[in-house]
């Protein structure tokens, strides 16, 4: 048996028939509607847009570029501090390898471009030296 109802849908009514299955006749419950409520139920949905992450700096004369894409387990080095060349100044972690990235110019540290948990790619910019 068919039954009708009138239902509501953020507001706007459809008018949907069902057929009734209790008595187990019917192999399946097999619902009609209008066409406004086949559109409605299609239509897109606005998204909110995603947020987009700054673009990563490419490293420059005074940089420390990432040997590797991965992602940042320690900084060893703070702004003003100063390096020698050779010193270990970040810790990087890829396929659950850790990787020692250390300082190839001599200075003092001008700027930190990564925290501990950032992804990185090859060749950006780790810490700035000058």
């Amino acid at each position: 048996m068919l039954k009708k109802f009138k239902i509501t849908v953020d507001g706007k009514p459809y008018s949907v028939s069902v057929e009734d299955v209790t008595d187990g006749s019917a192999p399946a419950v097999v619902p009609t509607v209008t066409p406004t409520a086949i559109v409605a139920m299609v239509a897109p949905v606005a998204l909110a847009p995603a947020a987009v992450a700054p673009a990563a700096k490419s490293a420059g004369a005074g940089d420390i570029p990432s040997p590797l894409g991965g992602v940042v387990k320690e900084v060893k080095v703070t702004v003003g501090q100063a390096v020698n060349e050779g010193d270990l100044v970040v810790v990087l972690e890829a396929m659950k390898m850790k990787t020692n990235v250390f300082s190839n110019i001599t200075g003092k540290v001008s700027a930190v471009h990564i925290t501990p948990g950032d992804a990185v790619d090859s060749g950006q910019a780790l810490i700035s030296i000058g």
